[in-house]
């Protein structure tokens, strides 16, 4: 077996045990000694691939969710991206509870706000290729701090409210700011010349 292929498997193997875990009790509860006797592994392995139980999660998150949202042509499918994500969220409640629990809100919106600056960044690269425009990186730095922040802080008000909105219309109103503010901002920055 190739090393890439064993790596992966000895970091699914973490993942399902971890996600097992957060079912049963708090992510600060949780220890490396639990998550490797699960699997049959020893610390040295987990440190090898991770950095503590919080990187594992990250992990997790980022590749049961964040990368595929990635793939996402986020100027056309922006709205079907962020119901994947909502949806996913549904799924795995007790995951994204049990991190809320243990690392609060402002963790969880750092946790989120770092997985969508790349997804942001993308979206706001193909609006400016979309308009035919370029503004200055500060710019859209700027803009993708912001955006990001707008999405996490978003979709956490969304997970912890008990009478949600329907996430169809979630999804669609912040792809209404995507696929129009964005553009129009972008145009609007060019033709300032600053």
């Amino acid at each position: 077996m190739k090393h890439e292929t064993t790596t992966l498997l000895t970091k699914k193997a973490l993942a399902a045990a971890l996600k097992e875990m957060m079912t049963r009790k708090p992510l600060s509860k949780i220890t490396i000694s639990d998550i490797v006797s699960t699997v049959g592994l020893n610390r040295k392995t987990f440190y090898y691939h991770f950095a503590d139980v919080t990187a594992l999660l990250q992990w997790v998150l980022e590749q049961e969710a964040v990368e595929v949202v990635k793939g996402f042509d986020l100027i056309h499918n922006f709205e079907e991206a962020t119901l994947f994500v909502m949806d996913y969220v549904e799924r795995n409640q007790h995951i994204i509870c049990c991190a809320y629990d243990s690392i609060g809100r402002e963790g969880m919106k750092s946790f989120l706000y770092s997985d969508f600056t790349d997804i942001v960044s993308s979206a706001i690269s193909l609006a400016e290729q979309e308009v035919g425009v370029r503004v200055p990186e500060d710019f859209k730095e700027f803009l993708v701090q912001f955006y990001a922040e707008a999405v996490a802080g978003t979709l956490i008000n969304w997970f912890q409210a008990r009478n949600r909105r329907p996430k169809e219309a979630v999804a669609r109103d912040i792809m209404i700011i995507f696929r129009h503010a964005i553009p129009n901002i972008l145009k609007a920055k060019a033709e300032e010349g600053i």
